[in-house]
């Protein structure tokens, strides 16, 4: 119940600014009908849950009301979480079957990917699992500056080479080294950039060719950092980076610094990737799984007495 605290406190910007929203406008109306609606959508679109799935939103709670499932005012609350909450999944959790398993990271520069990549280490680590990190974004210095300190803080030991080295390299020295540490997973920081998307494919192709001969069989999730303050463009990010690799699951930071967090509805409605962690804050513990159900009540969940 630590982190749902957490939580509740990251997501009160959004929460404040939606269902503050909504909660104004139930008050307001004495029964539903389509000028409720018509409120109910502007405050969702201004939150950055985006036009298309704010319409699917208020479509779906439209066939409430027609077939009678949706009569008072004071049941827009309770449909719309569950609305919210079949949008944005279930949680899935991280698939690391064999031993070592490897999580590539990528994402373009400012999303938070070095600080995700030393929070997961660090969640991992807690759990029970032995971690070693790889330093294969070697064209970016603040990189290279910044994950040892990360690595410091989680307690994991950290692969590196010199700046501008081949990220391959990296890969292939850090798999030599879980294997010696007998780790249960690998992390792969990679992918900082996204200029061009030929040389993305090539330099993850490379790095998964290393993976294939070295580690032959071994579980492997692509994990994609999306900064949620960028909203909308998050989900450009998203379909650019889907097109030059196969996404297996999404990282979403900085969910404390907006009030726009409505954006994670219609990143997952996009792309259609799970989300896999959520971060609420800079501190090593506050990124976790995502848990759908704990998200959602904590944005519309009742205040404490």
């Amino acid at each position: 119940m630590v982190f749902f605290d957490k939580l509740k406190k990251g997501l009160s910007k959004t929460k404040n600014a939606v269902f503050g929203g909504v909660e104004d406008v139930i008050k307001s109306f004495r029964r539903v009908d389509e000028d409720l609606l018509e409120e109910l959508e502007e405050i969702l679109i201004c939150s950055d849950v985006g036009t298309d799935t704010t319409e699917y939103i208020i479509d779906e709670l439209r066939e409430r009301i027609k077939s009678g499932k949706l009569k008072e005012v004071d049941e827009v609350k309770g449909a719309l979480g569950e609305i919210m909450r079949e949008l944005v999944g279930e949680g899935e959790p991280l698939k690391l079957d064999t031993k070592p398993s490897v999580i590539l990271v990528i994402g373009v520069n400012g999303v938070g990917k070095t600080t995700s990549i030393g929070k997961i280490a660090a969640n991992l680590k807690a759990d029970g699992k032995k971690v070693v990190v790889a330093a294969a974004d070697t064209f970016r210095a603040a990189t290279i500056e910044q994950l040892p300190v990360w690595c410091d803080r989680a307690g994991v030991e950290l692969v590196e080479q010199s700046e501008s080295s081949d990220p391959a390299a990296v890969v292939y020295d850090a798999v030599a080294a879980a294997r010696k540490r007998e780790a249960d997973v690998l992390i792969v920081d990679t992918a900082g950039r996204l200029h061009n998307k030929k040389n993305l494919m090539d330099e993850l192709a490379k790095i998964g060719r290393v993976l294939d001969r070295e580690m032959p069989g071994a579980s492997r999730e692509t994990l994609l950092v999306l900064d949620a303050t960028t909203g909308q463009n998050a989900i450009i990010q998203a379909k650019e980076f889907g097109a030059a690799c196969a996404i297996t699951g999404l990282i979403l930071t900085k969910l404390d610094g907006t009030a726009k967090g409505g954006a994670v509805f219609s990143i997952r409605r996009s792309v259609g990737i799970p989300v896999k962690y959520i971060g609420v804050g800079e501190g090593i513990d506050d990124m976790q799984p995502f848990d759908s159900g704990m998200f959602v009540d904590a944005l519309i969940g009742e205040e404490d007495a």
